[in-house]
């Protein structure tokens, strides 16, 4: 089976960190404006940076329009759309719920532990807690509104212009619109993200992202409910199933803790370039010796079209707001900018 059958599942996880602001939303409704207190785009990055979200719950709605293919365990990345549960517990403690098809997977973390379970194959993978925002653990948060636009402010603030676009409702909430928009000099699809923060918390509720010369939002997530207050402490622990097989994360030699080697080589993508530019290159997970490709895993050797340079051979993928080239040596290059700049991250 050849290597190309594999990478979409690192493709996903590659093309969210690329494009800086994980998975994205519009506008849930037409509610009216609410009267706000004015604040100035200075103010209003700052205290996004600085907020500490407290204990909530709530219901995130993912729209997706960004013709991936579809992604065993992460539908989300394809056409269509998706309801996903979330708790946080604050401390680093968190609980996320992702539908996939008739089963599901499950991330949780008590702020010392981390946990994903998927209940398909009954398998979880257990990894240390590593000190987030209160929000929902590990990679949750390219799927959770607050962790996923807190990103996009992050990356993006120093090479955008950022201004205050009125107000709008939110989950029931009033809330502020940031936009930041790329300054010239950034080579990128996108034309803008917006924010929406909730104007008492200071919490991002919902995130837009616009591609160059499209009207409509290219991929949408926030939430449709949120509630805030203490959760049951008990959301937040993770007892494996009878019957699932335990792993543990892998190290910095690829190794998982338990000694068996991951599907991938068990090494973080390296980031090219910053802000909007930003590119993510990584290698394709791999199989281990006798597995079969995941069914309905995508086959990219029969998607996109085929290009070649100094940095080698492989097929180009371009969506609305992001462009993906696969190599034929198994690298994953993405990011929101046009070919050439990945092209160009793939020579270094």
């Amino acid at each position: 089976m050849g290597r190309r059958s594999w990478v979409g599942a690192g493709l996903g996880a590659a093309l969210v960190g690329a494009v800086g602001v994980g998975l994205l939303v519009a506008p849930a409704g037409a509610a009216a404006a609410p009267p706000l207190p004015p604040v100035s785009p200075e103010d209003l990055v700052s205290s996004v940076m600085t907020a500490r979200p407290g204990a909530f719950a709530g219901e995130v709605d993912v729209d997706n329009a960004l013709g991936l293919p579809a992604v065993p365990g992460v539908p989300q990345l394809a056409n269509g759309t998706s309801t996903i549960r979330v708790w946080s517990g604050g401390e680093g403690r968190g609980r996320v719920a992702i539908p996939s098809g008739d089963s599901e997977r499950t991330l949780v973390s008590d702020g010392t532990t981390r946990w994903s379970y998927d209940s398909r194959d009954r398998t979880a993978t257990r990894a240390p807690a590593g000190g987030g925002r209160g929000g929902p653990p590990g990679d949750a948060g390219a799927q959770d509104p607050t962790a996923a636009a807190t990103q996009a402010v992050a990356t993006l603030r120093q090479s955008s212009t950022v201004t205050v676009d009125g107000t709008a409702e939110v989950a029931g909430r009033a809330a502020y619109q940031l936009v930041l928009t790329p300054l010239p000099t950034e080579r990128t699809l996108l034309r803008e993200v917006r924010v929406a923060v909730d104007a008492e918390t200071r919490q991002p509720l919902e995130l837009t992202v616009l591609a160059q010369g499209s009207g409509e939002p290219a991929l949408q997530v926030g939430f449709s409910q949120i509630t805030y207050g203490p959760q049951d402490p008990a959301l937040f622990t993770f007892t494996p199933p009878p019957g699932t097989t335990v792993r543990g994360a892998p190290g910095p030699d690829g190794q998982h803790r338990d000694g068996q080697r991951p599907g991938g080589d068990g090494q973080r993508p390296t980031r090219v370039g910053d802000g909007w530019d930003t590119v993510l290159i990584g290698r394709a997970p791999q199989p281990q010796q006798g597995q079969q490709r995941p069914d309905g895993a995508p086959d990219l050797s029969t998607l996109g079209t085929p290009v070649s340079g100094p940095w080698g051979a492989g097929r180009v993928i371009t969506t609305a707001v992001a462009t993906v080239i696969v190599t034929d040596d198994g690298r994953i290059a993405a990011g929101a900018v046009p070919q050439q700049v990945l092209t160009e991250a793939l020579a270094r």
